[in-house]
This record gives structure tokens, C-alpha cells and sequence, in this order.
């Protein structure tokens, strides 16, 4: 008999019921981390010790898009403005796309932004703030 398969990251942060935005992000944050492309593979990129459109490089890529997806939609229903804006996307893709690793029109890219945006609003609504 084996080991239970352990839960998924996405499976992790969905199973959270009544948490505060700080627990989320407790949770998320060292996720994300993980499977950050920016401190391991970009420099790899930049010294060319990897190409820009190498296959191992798009999957990683794609694979941490779909986390931070998956983390932000967890994340709508608990996440307070500060939370959200902390977990905002753009800064780190504007040093992918900057690189060459990214371009803004990738659809994995516009879905990022696009979950960001919605959880961002979830919790300017349940906050009861606006954009500024």
C-alpha cells in the first residue's frame, strides 16, 4: 500500500474555507515562489545558456502562468485590496516580456492579467473601495 498522492498546489489553496487574506497569502506566496521563472531561468536566458523560445522554457513559463491563475481565482473570495495588489502579476511580466521570454499578447499572459484584475475587483468590492 502507498503513500496518499499529496494535494495539488491548486487543490491546497481551494480547500481553504473561512481564512483571512493574510492566511491566503501565507499560503500562496511560497507557492508562487517556487515556481517563480525569474531567479532561476532568466539569468540563463540572459548569459544565452538558454534560449528565449526553448520548449523547457515555455512550459515552465506556462505552468507558473497557470498557477498564478489558478492562486488568484482561490484567492477572489478572501483576498482584501492589499492582497491583491500584492499578488499583482505585471511587474513580474513586464521583466519576462522586457526579456523576450514573454509577449504581451500570449493568451496565457492575458489570462494572468485578466484573473488579477477580476480578484482585484472582488476585493475593491468587498472592501468597499474603488480603483484609483
Amino acid at each position: 500500500m502507498g503513500r496518499p498522492a499529496a494535494p495539488s498546489p491548486a487543490s491546497v489553496l481551494s480547500s481553504a474555507s473561512m481564512e483571512t487574506s493574510e492566511q491566503f497569502l501565507d499560503r500562496a506566496m511560497p507557492m508562487l515562489q517556487r515556481s517563480d521563472p525569474i531567479p532561476k531561468l532568466l539569468p540563463q536566458v540572459r548569459l544565452g545558456r538558454m534560449a528565449p523560445d526553448s520548449p523547457a522554457l515555455i512550459a515552465i513559463l506556462e505552468s507558473w502562468l497557470e498557477a498564478f491563475v489558478q492562486v488568484l481565482k482561490d484567492g477572489q473570495a478572501v483576498l482584501n485590496v492589499e492582497g491583491a495588489l500584492r499578488l499583482d502579476p505585471n511587474p513580474r511580466i513586464a521583466v519576462l516580456i522586457e526579456a523576450g521570454v514573454l509577449t504581451e499578447d500570449q493568451p496565457h499572459v492575458q489570462t494572468v492579467r485578466n484573473a488579477w484584475v477580476t480578484a482585484l475587483q472582488a476585493a475593491q468590492k468587498r472592501d468597499g473601495t474603488t480603483a484609483s
